[in-house]
């Protein structure tokens, strides 16, 4: 799918100071035909259903014909909504990157002392679920994103560019109070947070596995980014 065939995000380029943001347009028929109330709900039964069997199996193995069975339907009516199975993938991480406002907004405020760490330990906590949630979607949205491919680079920026943005300004913050290095580059370091995050939560189970708790990864991972972004180690 190239951008241009991404029908649904656009880039708010004069809202939340510059930042991506995602704004989903009103659903629409392959042919352009506005959608009723009982088409609009065949729509989202699939997808519901992709969303479900991507948690099951993986997009590799997953068919048009297998999400038209799981919603009683037949191929046809699946294209008389989505053009393949990557647009319903699409709108699917389109659809969780709407959740990040949430996590947007934990980020500001003082990160000072035991209100900092509680406050890394929520952005961590928050994150993680997200993940839990989404993780099928979100491992595949990184994979098309690392691949080049431009929609699905786009929402991955609208979802994490004003994450990182306020690690880069609360780090900012501590720069200029004397508390992290001034060889630090604020948004280098955000993109480490990020990164670490991302990595953590797509293979929590991996971690679990290895005999640590989800409680053991919220409070490892929060310490770290605390000790990031205030230069003080966490008492």
């Amino acid at each position: 799918m190239s951008e241009t065939d991404a029908p649904s995000i656009e880039r708010a380029a004069t809202q939340d100071g510059g930042r991506l943001a995602i704004r989903r347009k009103t659903p629409v028929a392959q042919s352009g035909r506005a959608l009723g109330p009982r088409a609009l709900q065949t729509r989202e039964k699939i997808l519901r259903a992709t969303a479900h069997r991507l948690q099951e199996r993986g997009v590799l193995d997953l068919t048009v014909v297998e999400i038209a069975r799981a919603t009683d339907s037949s191929p046809a009516t699946f294209y008389h909504y989505f053009k393949d199975v990557e647009e319903v993938v699409l709108e699917l991480a389109e659809r969780a990157a709407e959740e990040m406002p949430e996590v947007f907004a934990l980020i500001e405020g003082s990160w000072r002392g035991r209100v900092g760490l509680a406050r890394a330990r929520e952005i961590v906590d928050w994150f993680v679920g997200h993940w839990e949630r989404h993780r099928a979607v979100l491992l595949l949205r990184n994979l098309e994103s690392d691949r080049g491919n431009q929609a699905f680079h786009r929402v991955r920026r609208a979802a994490l560019g004003p994450l990182l943005d306020g690690f880069a300004d609360a780090l900012t913050a501590a720069q200029r109070e004397g508390r992290v290095a001034p060889e630090i580059h604020p948004f280098v370091a955000a993109a480490a947070i990020g990164s670490q995050l991302e990595l953590v939560a797509a293979h929590q189970a991996t971690l679990l596995s290895g005999g640590a708790t989800r409680d053991d990864l919220v409070e490892t991972c929060a310490r770290i980014i605390f000790q990031i972004v205030t230069g003080r180690a966490p008492r």
